[in-house]
């Protein structure tokens, strides 16, 4: 008997779908976390909700003595809200331009620098180098045509008969 194998059997867990895990069984209660949460929360949100209903009142009340005030006013307060609405519409537009021309600024950038496969910096100085080498090399050959020019120009007085009349002065 003591040839034989140990066979040990577990029994399977099967994995139960739905809402198990989440929604706690019906015969326990709410969680001490759950209890402190409504504890805590709920005085806040009743503090909360008398504060706005406050602030109602007072907006209507103020606005209850201020209407006749702004009807009196009117003739002034029309036309400085008009101006105030235009300062800001003024305001806002600016600021989109202001956008608009840096989003468009930057888009062209990015094209510059996937077009180049380079930096703009490094694109610039490697445009910079170039143009100087090309200017150096044009100014070597003006120089040489310059002196060729000289010389033809020294040779042709020479055969002439010597450099032509000469003053003295006394």
């Amino acid at each position: 008997m003591a040839d034989r194998p140990h066979i040990q059997v577990h029994p399977q867990q099967r994995y139960e779908a739905g809402m198990k895990g989440i929604v706690p069984h019906p015969s326990s209660g709410p969680s001490t976390s759950q209890i402190l949460a409504v504890v805590t929360l709920l005085p806040i949100g009743a503090t909360l909700l008398g504060l706005a209903g406050i602030t109602l009142v007072g907006t209507l009340l103020g606005l209850a003595v201020a209407t006749p005030l702004f009807l009196l006013c009117s003739p002034i307060l029309v036309p400085a809200a008009i101006l105030l609405a235009g300062a800001v519409t003024g305001f806002l537009t600016s600021g989109a331009f202001g956008l608009t021309g840096l989003s468009s600024l930057s888009w062209v950038l990015n094209s510059l620098m996937q077009a180049t496969g380079q930096e703009p910096l490094e694109y610039a100085k490697r445009r910079v180098q170039e143009a100087t080498i090309q200017v150096g090399e044009k100014t070597k050959q003006v120089g040489e045509m310059m002196g060729d020019k000289t010389k033809q120009a020294g040779e042709a007085i020479k055969s002439s008969g010597g450099g032509g009349a000469t003053t003295t002065r006394t």
